[in-house]
């Protein structure tokens, strides 16, 4: 996901939500259901499985319980403003994992045994020698955790993603509901095993990725851009510059505002690129464990606008996205090194991430007092990749956060529905390719030429 819903005020992808200040929970211990597993519980949790044509309602689903996150499990305890309809079900269908392409294992096959650990002063990590694929195939210790997220960050992407109309809505607990949307270009510019495509684009060698987003409806916001450019020196702070219609230029952003959930927007830049949008040599990563957790991995995006794609009021997915399926998936307790957390958002992020793709399928949010915060569903879309096959890790995907401090919620689909194009790779039209309008801050300036 682009960095669309950031800055200067423009950026937002919706309009204010009345929002209250944050309040401390009376059942915080509770709100995520309880603690993780136990070591054993989690032994047998992952032995576990449920058949194809598992109905979960509200009547059964604490027979299930052990499938679910912690946020899922809030949703369906219904103790918040958030809360699971009382018709509910979820039908467990097989599951169906689209490993990334073989070029992508070939590259952690061939470059893997070369990447090392490094050391950072004040306790954090880097690593040294990666060249692509997953630089820890099998993630143990020591710093378990640390290399599951590593595997996260450099998960497979196409080299080249367009999405138009991508966008969202947001509700608060009025039930006022603000919609917006816009197109996406993503490049990957380093680092890449897609066939034919350079592993570094010429002209981008020291970009990891670039993110360009610009607002088309609504038409008062039209033409706002926003250039997010993400480095391959992993201690290097990511750029993020917005073009501003009124002014004709664009202009950087600080750095200071990624926690910044501007008008109520309950997404920040933490949490962009599909779930995870951080640096990771200033987090310390715990590992948890392992469990089958409940995921849905769509077939295609459904069709609808705004939120009528959506089960209301709670803004769940409706039947007919498709089936859920049983992951295998790593869990993770992320956050802040203590010399990096004044200012930042998060106390901690739960992860729930997938063991054979290591994208995210669920998240918890506490903030800094360690209180339950946000509930975040991640539910990617399977997309045939032209000379590569299916993959799940396409950048097309429906976000979900649901925020039970406020009783406030933001939905996004990339792309809005099926009736706009997503492209990638040899299908992205040429015009898109150009480095420097899509991926350099001087390229914004050419937007309303």
């Amino acid at each position: 996901m682009s960095s669309r819903f950031l800055a200067v005020g423009v950026l937002i992808l919706l309009v204010a939500a009345i929002a209250r200040p944050p309040v401390a929970l009376a059942q915080a211990n509770e709100a995520t259901a309880g603690t993780f597993a136990t070591p054993a519980d989690s032994d047998t949790v992952a032995s576990a499985t449920l058949p194809p044509g598992t109905r979960i309602t509200m009547d059964n689903w604490q027979q299930y319980r052990n499938f679910m996150s912690d946020g899922l499990q809030a949703l369906f305890q219904r103790k918040y403003f958030w809360k699971m309809s009382a018709d509910v079900e979820m039908l467990v269908g097989g599951t169906r994992v689209n490993p990334p392409p073989k070029s992508f294992l070939d590259a952690t096959e061939k470059y893997a045994s070369q990447v090392k650990l490094v050391d950072l002063p004040g306790g954090g990590l880097t690593l040294s020698n990666y060249h692509g694929g997953f630089p820890f195939p099998n993630p143990s210790d020591p710093h378990q955790g640390w290399k599951i997220l590593a595997d996260l960050w450099y998960r497979y992407f196409p080299s080249a993603t367009v999405i138009m109309h991508a966008g969202g809505c947001s509700i608060d607990q009025n039930g006022s509901i603000n919609c917006a949307a816009g197109d996406i270009v993503y490049r990957q510019l380093s680092y890449n095993t897609d066939p034919g495509v350079p592993a570094a684009v010429p002209g981008g060698e020291d970009k990891f990725f670039t993110q360009w987003y610009m607002i088309s409806e609504p038409e008062q916001k039209r033409y706002t851009a926003s250039l997010q450019i993400t480095y391959t020196d992993l201690q290097r702070n990511e750029d993020l510059y917005a073009f501003v219609p009124q002014l004709r230029r664009y202009q950087p952003l600080s750095t200071l505002g990624r926690c910044s959930m501007v008008e109520g927007v309950d997404i920040t830049q933490e949490d962009y690129r599909s779930g995870f949008d951080s640096n990771l040599t200033e987090l310390k990563v715990d590992y948890l464990g392992e469990k089958k957790i409940l995921a849905l991995v769509l077939s295609q995006m459904p069709n609808g606008r705004g939120l009528d794609a959506f089960e209301m009021p709670l803004g769940w997915p409706k039947p007919n996205w498709g089936s859920w399926q049983l992951r295998d998936v790593y869990v993770v307790n992320v956050s802040k090194l203590p010399s990096k957390m004044t200012g930042y958002c998060y106390g901690k992020r739960v992860m729930y991430i997938d063991k054979a793709t290591f994208a995210p399928y669920w998240e918890e949010l506490y903030d800094t007092k360690m209180q339950p915060w946000k509930i975040v569903g991640l539910y990617p879309h399977t997309i045939d990749l032209p000379g590569v096959g299916k993959v799940d890790t396409s950048g097309s995907i429906i976000y979900s956060f649901w925020d039970i401090q406020h009783d406030h919620a933001s939905f996004v689909m990339d792309p809005t529905n099926n009736s706009y194009g997503y492209y990638a790779n040899d299908q992205v039209p040429k015009e898109y390719l150009d480095l420097t309008k899509y991926s350099t801050p001087g390229g914004l300036n050419m937007i309303m030429r």
